[in-house]
């Protein structure tokens, strides 16, 4: 009888470089699981190869049928809307929250284990980013989303059957995210793609206490986020809700620089200093929307002991380092 790994939102962004991550080790006996209303996610999964693809809603209701009872080795949960502008709690609370449920369930029942993704959207206002409900105040409906299943779950460890494994993913950024483009995508994505129509990248003027671009973020690229994905995968013996990200924080104007290096090196050019950027007006700064004050995590920096206690070992890169490395990829996709 075959058995199968299940990647939920496997045509988005992570869930898509999982994929990929799996088929590098020669996996290919893969269900993907996903939502492509916005049908333009397919191309996420058209160098990878899986055995079979599922409407969300197929899924969900084949699980409740028990179609899949013994035939699943393990659950990597990555289905999610990630926005968080998105106000219509009704549909974040299904979609997030109750969809999760309904996986972690089956898992229970069936004794294997679960990857999901959680977010540090959980600790919203809190400047203290560990794995701690003292520190979760969430400032909108997806970050509530994600710390109601992280909740409920640490109710239920009793229940577990195998390791259940939550990731609470910082600010990620790499390839596969062109579906997302605009206000989801990631910091580098938008810079880079503003940088080669205008020839300049425009951040955020100062706010809560920070210089202009001078926001602090825990910026992860992704392939860190599938390497530990797929160590858990391996290695998780017990359960346990856990941040990643780099354990640095490094600022917006770190990522327009590394940006906009990477892209003049290409062209022969010599690498510039921040300030030999912002002299030059390839970075200026603009106002601070009104619409995102007061929902705006202006620093994030994961904690990342818990993380490592679990034997997690595996070095990060830093944001010049993966941005970097991003560019150059988006580079040689651009022709």
């Amino acid at each position: 009888m075959s058995r199968y790994y299940v990647v939920t939102g496997a045509a988005g962004f992570i869930g898509s470089n999982i994929v990929a991550g799996l088929n590098a080790r020669g996996v290919t006996n893969i269900i993907a699981v996903d939502n492509l209303k916005k049908g333009d996610k397919f191309r996420n999964l058209v160098d990878c190869e899986i055995a079979d693809y599922l409407d969300k809603h197929d899924f969900i209701d084949s699980l409740r049928a028990g179609a899949f009872d013994g035939y699943v080795d393990a659950v990597i949960h990555q289905g999610a809307c990630s926005n968080t502008m998105e106000h219509d709690g009704l549909y974040m609370m299904d979609n997030n929250y109750r969809y999760s449920v309904d996986v972690l369930e089956f898992c229970i029942e069936e004794a294997i284990p679960m990857l999901y993704a959680s977010s540090a959207a959980t600790y919203g206002a809190s400047s203290v980013f560990v794995e701690d409900p003292r520190y979760e105040r969430p400032l909108n409906v997806y970050g509530y989303s994600k710390i109601l299943f992280d909740r409920v779950l640490r109710q239920r460890w009793s229940e577990l059957t195998a390791p259940v494994v939550g990731f609470r993913y910082f600010n990620v950024y790499g390839p596969r995210e062109d579906h997302k483009a605009g206000a989801g995508s990631s910091v580098a994505y938008n810079c880079f793609h503003q940088y080669r129509k205008e020839g300049r990248v425009k951040l955020f003027e100062g706010c809560d206490g920070y210089g202009p671009g001078g926001q602090l973020r825990d910026f992860i690229y992704v392939d860190d986020v599938v390497r530990a994905n797929l160590h858990f995968l391996d290695h998780a013996t017990t359960s346990g809700i856990y941040n990643l990200g780099t354990g640095r924080a490094q600022s917006f104007n770190d990522v327009a620089a590394a940006v906009i290096n990477t892209c003049l090196e290409a062209e022969g050019k010599p690498a510039l200093s921040l300030e030999a950027l912002q002299q030059a007006g390839l970075i200026e700064y603009i106002p601070f929307p009104d619409v995102l004050k007061g929902k705006y995590q202006s620093y994030t920096q994961a904690d990342i002991s818990a993380l490592r206690a679990a034997g997690y070992d595996a070095p990060f890169h830093d944001v010049a380092t993966g941005v970097g490395r991003y560019c150059t990829q988006l580079l040689a996709a651009a022709g």
